[in-house]
């Protein structure tokens, strides 16, 4: 009965230890995820604050050029959080 409960133990610390790499890979992906998604808010934002400068300034052409450059880096900056994302899934 002993030897059995002791078996047992053995088996669920294996099993245990087997799982945490799992979750520490989900955690790190979706760290990733996020990341990327706050550096592609900050590149927006920062393309939209130069966009309304130069449409302070009357350069209308120039301020959609600087909204779409921070739209442009954005997506990039999500593709790339997707992209370590899915990276640190696989490991």
């Amino acid at each position: 009965m002993r030897r059995m409960f002791v078996i047992m133990l053995i088996g669920m610390a294996v099993v245990g230890s087997l799982a945490l790499p799992a979750l520490a890979g989900e955690t790190k992906a979706k760290t990733e995820k996020a990341k990327g998604e706050m550096k592609a808010d900050f590149e927006e934002t920062k393309g939209e604050a130069k966009a309304l400068t130069e449409e302070a300034k009357g350069n209308k052409t120039k301020a959609e050029l600087e909204r779409a450059k921070g739209n442009v880096k954005g997506a990039g900056e999500r593709a790339k959080g997707e992209s370590k994302a899915a990276m640190e899934k696989v490991k």
